[in-house]
C-alpha cells in the first residue's frame, strides 16, 4: 500500500479560517499542488468567494490565497492508501499534522472548516482530543469540492461555501 504525505500548509495573512482538507489526491501529488484535480471545486469556489484568479498558475493562486485571512492545510500529514478516494486509506496508520501547533501559531483563526467529511472523520479520529479550551475554534464540516462528491452540484457546495465569509468580519 502506497505511502502518501500532505503539504506544508499556505498560510495567509492573519488567519482567521483554517481550510482542512484530508489528504492530497493523486492528481494534486503528481502535480505538487493543492486540489490540482482539474474537475475539484475549490479553486472555482475561492474564485467566487475571494476573488482568486483560479485560472493562472499556480504559484499565482498561491500568492493570491497568502493575502487572504486564510489557511489552507490537511488533517491527515501521512498515511497509507491506494489511489485518491479518502475511502482507501488505512483507518489504523495515521498520522495527523499539527493542527494544535497551528493554532497556538496563529491565534485569531477562529474557525476550521473541513472539506469534506473525510477531513471531519480523521480529524476527530488524531487531533480533536488534542484541542484545549485555549483552542476556541467553530468547527464546521462543508461539502467537499472533490468531484466524487456528486450529491452536490457546484453552485450548492458554492452556496454552503459562502458560510466562510461570516468569519471575516
Amino acid at each position: 500500500m502506497p505511502f502518501i504525505e500532505s503539504f506544508e500548509p499556505v498560510i495567509g495573512r492573519n488567519p482567521k479560517v483554517l481550510i482542512l482538507g484530508s489528504i492530497p489526491g493523486i492528481a494534486s501529488l503528481e502535480a505538487q499542488q493543492y486540489y490540482a484535480h482539474p474537475r475539484n471545486a475549490f479553486w472555482p469556489i475561492m474564485a467566487k468567494l475571494f476573488d482568486v484568479e483560479w485560472d493562472n498558475e499556480y504559484e499565482l493562486r498561491i500568492q493570491q490565497v497568502k493575502k487572504l485571512p486564510v489557511v489552507l492545510w490537511d488533517t491527515l500529514k501521512a498515511c497509507h492508501r491506494e489511489g485518491s478516494l479518502d475511502s482507501a486509506i488505512l483507518k489504523d496508520e495515521l498520522e495527523a499534522n499539527d493542527i494544535p501547533g497551528l493554532l497556538n501559531s496563529h491565534p485569531g483563526i477562529n474557525l476550521i472548516a473541513f472539506n469534506g467529511a473525510a477531513s471531519e472523520k480523521y480529524f476527530k479520529k488524531t487531533v480533536g482530543r488534542q484541542l484545549t479550551d485555549e483552542h476556541k475554534v467553530d468547527l464546521k464540516r462543508l461539502p467537499s469540492t472533490s468531484p466524487a462528491h456528486a450529491s452536490k452540484n457546484f453552485q450548492q457546495k458554492l452556496e454552503d461555501w459562502k458560510m466562510l465569509m461570516a468569519y471575516f468580519r
